[in-house]
């Protein structure tokens, strides 16, 4: 039996989840591109994107959980590692635009023109390689957390004072990728991306196999990270969590553990801002304001941190309901959103799984007592 099969017996709402997220990944792109646009089987392009967005914010919500709910780190900045990702996926399609801009600049893309620069910056440089672009998807946001996480942690600043610079630092980064000088598109952001590998990203085949690829992420996201809460290294997070002094006291660096499941929560937080980027067409500075990230925080929450499948729950939840009440109540969709997390906090503190699993004992409770009368019977008829 190899560690896959053996992770995936010991999580039973985990094999439920994967199961959904492949048949999803099957079906959408499927139902999509076979069945006609008149016919009621068909799930329109912009359905499978509005779904593919979903799969990338369920990832950021796993990056979250991992910290927050395993780690008890309460990151209020973790939209800056989804950005980064984001921005580096952005700088690459912008690479691939080449003389077809509005300007017909092959070398440059159609804002640096605009705003007069000669020659693309050194940071730019090897953004015409998917390889190099994925790469730095996971290495900017890893490093970022690396550098940060290694002061703050070694520092011993928890809480929520960690929470407070965690929140500064993305806002430090909104206020410098709003600028035309830093040379990322200032407020517009990045946009008008025409294809990804050759591939035009307004073709039908394309969208599909974006959202396959987001549906894969969160389910290696989701693997990786059950994968590292289940082993004895996510035992001494879980006591981290619960009193970090003590474990501290037992000899174990605390320190080291942080920064390695924070730099891990980062790069899992930038591929989904990598595969989000394309899905949507656009990355602006907007994507590193602190309520993005306070927003993430209620996902987690609603859901239920501390389960992995309870944050992917709670991402789909809100961000439907968003989606549906942007709609309908759009001026009062933010004092919507902050009145379900009070809701949440006061009658809710486990989440919506928190639900679930007080009616999954109960319905185990009364199929055991079922059970015991029927062994009793038999017994008494072997007599």
């Amino acid at each position: 039996m190899g560690p896959l099969t053996r992770l995936l017996l010991q999580d039973k709402q985990g094999r439920w989840l994967l199961t959904v997220i492949a048949v999803l990944a099957v079906v959408v792109p499927f139902c999509n591109l076979l069945f006609p646009p008149e016919s009621v089987l068909h799930v329109s392009t912009y359905t499978m994107t509005l779904l593919g967005k979903y799969l990338c914010y369920a990832l950021l919500a796993i990056a979250v959980d991992l910290i927050w709910g395993y780690c008890g780190i309460l990151s209020l900045g973790h939209g800056a590692f989804f950005a980064l990702g984001g921005y580096a996926m952005g700088m690459y399609l912008m690479r691939q635009i080449g003389d077809r801009g509005v300007y017909g600049n092959a070398e440059l893309p159609d804002f640096m023109v605009f705003l007069n620069w000669q020659e693309l910056p050194w940071y730019w440089l090897g953004f015409d390689s998917f390889a190099f672009a994925m790469l730095m998807v996971l290495l900017v946001p890893g490093t970022l957390a690396f550098v940060f996480g290694a002061l703050a942690f070694r520092s011993r600043v928890s809480g929520v004072y960690l929470s407070i610079i965690t929140q500064a630092l993305t806002y430090a980064l909104m206020l410098a990728f709003f600028r035309n000088d830093m040379g990322f598109g200032g407020n517009n952001g990045l946009t008008d991306f025409k294809d990804i590998l050759g591939f035009s990203l307004q073709d039908d085949h394309t969208r599909a196999a974006l959202f396959i690829a987001s549906a894969l992420a969160l389910m290696l996201g989701y693997l990786i990270s059950r994968w590292l809460v289940t082993s004895k290294l996510g035992r001494v997070l879980v006591a981290i969590r619960d009193s970090e002094t003590r474990t501290r006291f037992l000899g174990y660096r605390v320190e080291h553990y942080k920064l390695f499941v924070f730099v891990v929560s980062a790069m899992l937080a930038g591929l989904a801002g990598a595969l989000y980027v394309p899905q949507v067409g656009i990355i602006n500075p907007g994507e590193f304001a602190p309520i993005f990230s306070i927003e993430i925080i209620i996902w987690v929450a609603v859901g239920g941190r501390g389960s992995l499948y309870g944050a992917v729950i709670g991402a789909l939840l809100v961000n439907y309901a968003k989606t549906w009440f942007t709609g309908a109540f759009a001026e009062l969709w933010l004092f919507l959103l902050g009145g379900l997390f009070v809701l949440t906090t006061l009658y809710l503190p486990r989440g919506v799984i928190g639900l679930w699993q007080p009616l999954q004992q109960r319905w185990s409770s009364y199929r055991h007592r079922r059970q015991i009368p029927a062994e009793y019977n038999g017994q008494e008829e072997r007599a």
